[in-house]
């Protein structure tokens, strides 16, 4: 089982990522523009972005390294390797759920559950910054840029006004729970039919406000990685926007991506139309637009998947007897 499965699922892993990347819609589109831009000029760019890449999931592993030193001592490269798996696992199921499955194999037996809970707040603290820099993005434009586009003279204020109150709420809720995780290990100590599965939620109380804020200060580092990968791309392919107004679009589309369900290899197709509905309101580079985010989507997702597959061909799923 352990010397089998591994290999197993990098072969399976290996075929899926190639056969659904070659099927995606406008990937052929976006190949031609990707291929085009790897002029000499744009090579100092893209070399930027590959770094971006590899500083970006070293700090999600160093997130992961800081949450789960409570329950097992990880090494740090144990932690990326944990990460990238992760991200492979993760591409073929909705919401990230893969994610948790490649990085609890990394733990030892007993603590594979425990570790669940702890992964899910450094997906709170990315959530957090997603939804405040969404918020953010969506107030500037709406009363910047978008002000005077005809596509929203015909809305509702009170409509527009609705979501980003509902987006401000969420959005605080969440910062609340987050400094206040010792309420989970309440709530189940007081509902009786969850009582036991309370050891998945005990050590959340020893996560110090020191480390929560730490956790919430790398998760918005790598929310600046995004968006400086994002603004590079936008560069190569020479889709023409101000500083400030792609910041703000780049924040707004990354809060529609969090806020629907996907399951990650599969959306190209949302998120290039995604990124065309926004940003194409404030450019006419549609094909600019289509390739810098299937750029995005390759760096970001298909490569570490590729490199976290190869992890899982050494992954012991069984250690003890």
């Amino acid at each position: 089982m352990n010397y089998v499965l591994g290999p197993l699922l990098f072969v399976v892993l290996a075929f899926s990522i190639y056969y659904k990347v070659r099927n995606q819609a406008s990937l052929q589109e976006a190949k031609d523009l990707l291929s085009g831009a790897l002029s000499n000029d744009n090579i100092p760019v893209i070399i930027l972005l590959l770094t971006l890449v590899a500083i970006n999931w070293g700090i999600e592993a160093r997130k992961w390294h800081v949450l789960v030193k409570r329950i097992q001592p990880v090494n740090y490269f144990t932690a990326y390797k944990a990460v990238l798996s992760g991200v492979s696992l993760s591409l073929f199921v909705p919401n990230g759920i893969g994610d948790y499955a490649g990085r609890l194999v990394y733990m030892n037996e007993g603590n594979r559950l425990k570790s669940i809970t702890l992964t899910l707040v450094g997906s709170m603290a990315q959530l957090i910054v997603t939804l405040s820099a969404g918020l953010a993005g969506l107030l500037y434009l709406k009363n910047g840029s978008w002000a005077n586009l005809e596509q929203f003279k015909g809305l509702s204020v009170f409509l527009v006004n609705g979501i980003i109150f509902m987006i401000a709420a969420g959005s605080l809720l969440l910062l609340v729970i987050f400094f206040k995780l010792n309420w989970l290990t309440i709530m189940f100590e007081k509902i009786p039919f969850v009582h036991k599965y309370r050891f998945m939620v005990e050590y959340l109380e020893t996560i110090s406000r020191k480390d929560l804020t730490r956790i919430l200060s790398l998760s918005a580092g790598r929310y600046c990685i995004f968006i400086v990968q994002y603004i590079a791309m936008l560069h190569i392919f020479s889709v023409q926007l101000g500083t400030a107004d792609a910041i703000a679009t780049i924040a707004v589309l990354f809060l529609v991506l969090a806020i629907l369900p996907t399951i990650p290899v599969a959306d190209l197709g949302m998120r290039g139309e995604a990124g065309l509905q926004l940003f194409g309101l404030l450019s006419l580079n549609k094909l600019g637009i289509i390739a810098t985010t299937a750029g995005i989507w390759l760096i970001n997702l298909i490569l570490p998947a590729v490199a976290g597959s190869l992890f899982i061909l050494g992954i012991k799923l069984f250690r003890n007897r």
